[in-house]
């Protein structure tokens, strides 16, 4: 049975020609939202609003209706701006979440330098929520939400706790795809800052010495389904992905990825309703 009258939210850390890299993940988390719309679907498309993104280049605008809340992260508040964009050549919008302090700054996840941001925990943290409220502004219920690299992997955590009785996500079914992305240190108070948002420690208690690939499994743990979107990962990951023992579609390549996808969706959907 073909995917249709589907509602597929997407999240993803990079998307082309916003952003290149890492390049796997920006030409996947382009070319599937579109193939996935083409094929009579709805989506929803977000990322962050980096600042090494060309606001004038690609016809960023704010959209002021849903912009203007305030997150608290770490015991501060922050302004949460969104931002919209057409993707030349498709019929597909991508909403930018944006902030100031987190995401000004002139590069993505790591300095000038190579150095990865210290904040990195907290940006993702902003990310995800940023995210999920501005679907709940926008009275969007979506039937699958596809997370795209770690920056992503909070948000199953929020859905299942922070938002578990909410009617515009009780029914989602969650898919992570994890790329080969090297393992980088996070801030190591994560899991207290979490406990602080009223997670319950049971919950964070993977993220003691936390990496990048940590975030992975913490959100593949918490979601519905896993693709593993690179050739080869880590086997770290691989061993992750195998005790999730989760419904997992294996890296497609070149071939009909967006078929592989809708087929998968499909069941993960199919699956809820057993």
């Amino acid at each position: 049975m073909s995917l249709k009258n589907t509602k597929v939210l997407t999240i993803s850390q990079s998307i082309s020609p916003f952003m290149d890299i890492p390049e796997e993940m920006a030409k996947i988390s382009r070319q599937l939202p579109q193939g996935i719309l083409d094929r009579g679907n709805e989506i929803r498309v977000f990322m962050p609003k980096f600042g090494c993104i060309n606001e004038r280049r690609h016809q960023l605008h704010e959209v002021i209706r849903l912009s203007g809340m305030n997150l608290i992260i770490n015991d501060t508040d922050h302004a949460l701006l969104i931002k919209v964009a057409s993707v030349p050549s498709a019929r597909m919008q991508v909403y930018f979440i944006d902030n100031e302090e987190y995401f000004k700054r002139k590069a993505a996840t790591h300095t000038a330098d190579g150095d990865f941001y210290p904040d990195n925990d907290e940006r993702a943290l902003f990310f995800g929520r940023g995210v999920l409220e501005t679907v709940r502004k926008l009275g969007w219920v979506p039937d699958i939400i596809h997370c795209h690299g770690w920056m992503t992997a909070f948000v199953p955590l929020y859905i299942r706790h922070y938002f578990a009785d909410d009617p515009h996500f009780e029914n989602a079914r969650l898919v992570m795809s994890v790329y080969d992305q090297k393992a980088e240190a996070l801030d190591k108070d994560i899991a207290k800052k979490l406990t602080m948002e009223g997670f319950d420690k049971d919950v964070v208690k993977g993220l003691t010495k936390p990496t990048t690939d940590d975030l992975y499994k913490l959100g593949m743990s918490l979601s519905d389904a896993v693709v593993k979107a690179s050739p080869k990962l880590s086997k770290g990951l691989e061993t992750a992905i195998k005790s999730a023992d989760k419904p997992t579609l294996n890296y497609v390549g070149d071939g009909d990825f967006v078929g592989a996808h809708a087929d998968f969706y499909q069941g993960v959907m199919e699956a809820a309703l057993v």
